[in-house]
Formats: structure tokens, sequence, C-alpha cells
């Protein structure tokens, strides 16, 4: 009997033994892993909040003002005035922080990020070439987009203004086109892109991208800022235009333009209440101007399509000074209204009379000029050559 008891006693006191053993290793494998835990936090930490050595570097590098706007001269103003608004709107312990869902910057397009007029609008000459030269359809032309053609024509002759000329050539441009598919009126675009700029040497008619801008949609889109394009072309146009650029990678819905008709291509006559899209139907061109997207159009379009006040904006004309005045008007966030002066008769198919009358309007409202001559290095980069008249 006693030594059945020892026998159990034995047993007991080793598998004490054991257990103790296991304890101790268990608790030194748990100590590893939260260690471990530790560390893989700490460095996520460390990449969310701020890399170090190299990476921290180029963190920094990427929302540095002064490196990414590098074709604007030193000491622009207007530069200087985007910077620490940016600077101020990203910083959340700054009274002027914007948080990312309201950091909108709308940009018109024509004159403001591409080249304005040479001798005329992109638009307006696209029209010109399909009416008037283009062996596919010029003697099809209806004789009211002959006329409007012709009004173009002698527009860049002899400068003449035409009342109405904006809606006609938008009725014209809608009806020129009707029954192409949106893949065949990109593809139009694309080929008419390829066409010389008449005015410059190097540069064909999808160039003429004022760089300095490009870097300024750069800058706000490292920055969380949403762009958004207003303009007052077609909107199939600019997203044409847009189709192979610098800025192919902005998504189509930030691209707004002035509005023509879509229907099926099996639809005819039908209204769209009563027609239902069929399995073989594909959109195409209706043919018929809606709206052309300049001044308080501008404002109507940002309210109904954005949705939300934008706090920067940027125009080269009285076309975007509702838009202009709608981003620095009763604006909850600190905003600002840049405008493009077109002073540079060197590299560029400037007018200064048209230029002074902005720095006056800028003066009065209270926007932010951009000189063309003073504020960039260059406009369309090295390669190109304004032959001036």
């Amino acid at each position: 009997m006693k030594n059945n008891v020892n026998l159990w006693r034995g047993i007991a006191i080793g598998a004490l033994c054991a257990l103790v053993v296991v304890l101790i290793v268990g608790a030194k494998q748990m100590s590893k892993l939260e260690t471990s835990a530790t560390a893989a936090q700490a460095g996520r930490v460390t990449t969310s909040a701020g890399k170090t050595g190299e990476d921290a570097s180029q963190a920094v590098e990427a929302i540095d003002g002064q490196s990414i706007l590098s074709l604007w001269t030193e000491g622009s103003e207007a530069k200087e005035k985007l910077i620490s608004f940016v600077e101020a709107a990203t910083d959340e312990s700054n009274a002027d922080f914007i948080p990312v869902e309201n950091r909108v910057a709308v940009f018109d397009f024509d004159g403001t990020l591409f080249c304005e007029t040479d001798p005329n609008y992109f638009d307006y000459m696209l029209l010109v070439h399909r009416v008037l030269e283009d062996p596919d359809y010029k003697d099809k032309a209806s004789d009211h987009e002959r006329e409007t053609a012709e009004k173009i024509v002698k527009q860049n002759e002899t400068g003449e203004s035409f009342k109405g000329l904006e809606i006609d050539h938008g009725q014209s441009i809608a009806s020129s086109f009707a029954g192409m598919t949106l893949e065949e009126f990109n593809d139009y675009i694309q080929e008419f892109k390829k066409e010389p700029m008449v005015s410059y040497e190097g540069m064909n008619r999808g160039d003429g991208w004022y760089l300095p801008m490009l870097e300024v949609i750069d800058y706000l889109r490292k920055n969380d800022f949403t762009v958004y394009i207003v303009s007052g072309t077609d909107r199939f146009i600019v997203r044409g235009i847009f189709d192979n650029s610098p800025l192919s990678d902005l998504p189509i819905p930030q691209i707004i333009g002035s509005d023509e008709s879509v229907v099926a291509k099996s639809q005819g006559e039908n209204d769209g209440l009563s027609y239902v899209f069929a399995n073989d139907d594909v959109p195409v061109l209706g043919g018929d101007f809606i709206v052309k997207n300049l001044k308080m159009n501008k404002v109507s379009v940002i309210v109904k399509e954005i949705g939300v006040h934008p706090v920067l904006s940027f125009g080269n004309s009285t076309g975007d000074s509702s838009m202009a005045e709608y981003t620095i008007s009763n604006n909850p966030y600190k905003s600002l209204a840049f405008m493009l002066c077109c002073d540079d008769t060197e590299r560029e198919n400037g007018n200064i009379e048209k230029a002074d009358k902005m720095y006056s309007l800028c003066e009065e409202f209270n926007w932010i000029p951009i000189s063309m001559k003073n504020d960039w290095t260059t406009i369309y980069g090295d390669s190109v050559t304004y032959n001036k008249k």
C-alpha cells in the first residue's frame, strides 16, 4: 500500500513538472509573438505617418509645391499664393484645413489648360474641317453648317464678331456629326489632333497643353484635391482631347462641357420616354444642341454634376466669371479664384488688350492673375516655337 502511494506521488510530481515546463515555454512564445506584432504595428505606423531615410524624402517631395511647380518663375506671386493655400488646406492643425471630400478644384479648358485659339478654338476649327475640308462630308453639309463654318473662317481672317456664333457652332457640331457612335466621334477627334498647329513649329492640334498648368493639376491631385474640367467646349470633344494626352488618367465623369443629344441608333423619331433601348442598339450622337456651358451655366452644372462647393477655380475669360465668383462667395472654407492673362506675345498668340482687361477684372473682383509671360518659364516646352505674325 505504501509503495502504491509513493508511486502515485511520483506520477503527480512528474505531471506538475511537465505542466510547469509547458507553461514556461508557452509564455516565451507568447512574448515573442507580442514583440513581433508590436514591431509590425510600429512599422505600419511609420509607413503611414511618414517614412524615414530615402523613403521619407520621397514622401515629402511628392507634396512639395516648389519642386512640383518647376516651370513657374521664382517669386511668382500666383504660385506662392497657391502653395500657401494648399499647405494650409492639408494641415489638420491649421484653421484653414479643408477635409479631403471638400477639396474640389474646377478648371476651364480653352485658354486655361490648353491653347485657346489657333487661329480659333479647337472645336471651331474642328467644324471648319468637318464642313469645308472633309471629303467624306463637305458635300453633305447643310446650309446652316456651311454658313457657320464660313463665319468662323471670316472671323479667323478679319477678327469680325458674329452675334450668336457660339450657339450656331454648337448646333452645327451636333448636326454635322449626328449618327456617329461615341467611339467613332472620338476616333475622328484623334485624327484631327494630328493636324499641325498653323502658328507653331513642333506642335500639332492635340499638343497645345500649357505645361505649367499641368503641374498645377499634378500638385493638387497629389494633395488629395479632386479636379474637374468645366469647359465651354462640347463635352465629347473635351473627352477626345483628354484621350491620349498627359491627362488621360483623369476620370471621364470629371470632364464636363457643353451638351448635345445622345440617342439609340434605332430610335429614329421616337421620344426617349417611349423608346426602349434594344439589345442590338448603341448610343449615337442625336444631332441636337442642348446647352452652351459658359457663364452662369457653369455654376448650374457644378451644382448639378459635382454637388460640392469648389474651393479653387481656374479660368481665363468672362465666360468663367460666374464660376470664379461662385467659388469664392459664401464658401464655408477659404477659397481662391485664379485667372490666366494672355500677355505673352513671344511664345504664344497672346492678346495684350484682352490681358489688360483681365488684369482689371482681377483687381475688381479679387481674383488672382496668372501672367503667361511673367509667371511661366515655358508654355509648350522648348521644342515648340511660335511663328509671330
